[in-house]
């Protein structure tokens, strides 16, 4: 078998498949970081040990696009970035993308190249569409039907801070718009937390959840010291009016949520 010129024993082609490579990926090449010169097996490698140096002026991340070399992990030559050894015909990874500099063996994923996002990607190239206002991928279920912010995967997750747009951890779209990581969102639900992070929002549907403050509070009477209104506002629709004090919670008029939040007091308090 021929690649680019250079004749290639098949064996050795396909020598060590998924067996090199580190926690994050699996490939049969490291790279030398522009940045500091050292090498490392990828970027993800290279940006947690430089996070953990102990002086804050030495942290920093590497460019994907910026690596100009690689080096094979069978036979030790470092080249000029490029997709088969010059020298042992070993083939780095059977995906490989040139813009990225990025290398994977498992092609399951079934990684592709977004040239709007600038990165690979991974979930196969036609479940994904990329919306130029959100300034991200996001999976066709979503096309025409999500709100859309500005650049709004280009911010870290609210509950673990991480950069989202080249995550590698699976993301999700929120009703508001927000993004947070698959993860994060499933933990923040488990702690019954329900509202966005960042506009305070319902992030799923809460009609079950209202109706049975509803038969709660019509059950638990307020003693007549606390029988006064209250200004609320709506964290949902963002309308103001007023509720009946209750230690349960204040109903929007509405849209019937009972995320709100108390903004003053009525003027018939007693």
């Amino acid at each position: 078998m021929e690649e680019n010129g250079i004749l290639i024993d098949q064996s050795r082609h396909d020598f060590g498949k998924m067996l090199h490579g580190c926690e994050h990926y699996r490939r049969r090449c490291k790279l030398r970081a522009p940045c500091c010169n050292q090498i490392f097996t990828c970027r993800h490698c290279h940006n947690e040990a430089m996070s953990a140096l102990n002086d804050p002026k030495e942290r920093h991340e590497i460019v994907r696009h910026d690596v100009k070399q690689v080096v094979c992990v069978v036979c030790d030559t470092e080249q000029e970035v490029t997709d088969v050894c010059s020298k042992c015909g070993v083939k780095f990874g059977e995906y490989f993308c040139e813009k990225c500099r990025f290398y994977d063996d498992d092609i399951s994923k079934e990684q592709f190249h977004c040239d709007d996002c600038g990165i690979c990607r991974v979930g196969g190239r036609n479940n994904f569409f990329h919306c130029p206002k959100c300034g991200s991928c996001y999976s066709m279920g979503l096309q025409d039907n999500h709100m859309c912010i500005e650049n709004s995967m280009k911010n870290h997750c609210p509950i673990c801070y991480e950069f989202l747009f080249d995550s590698t951890k699976s993301t999700m779209i929120m009703k508001c718009g927000h993004t947070m990581h698959m993860d994060c969102y499933g933990a923040m639900l488990e702690q019954n937390q329900y509202r966005c992070p960042i506009c305070s929002k319902s992030v799923c549907n809460m009609e079950t959840n209202w109706r049975r403050l509803d038969e709660e509070i019509e059950a638990t009477e307020m003693p007549e010291e606390y029988r006064y209104e209250v200004q609320i506002l709506c964290n949902d629709c963002n309308s103001t009016s007023k509720a009946s004090f209750h230690i349960y919670g204040h109903k929007c008029k509405s849209c019937n949520s009972y995320n709100t939040r108390m903004i003053a007091n009525g003027e018939n308090r007693r």
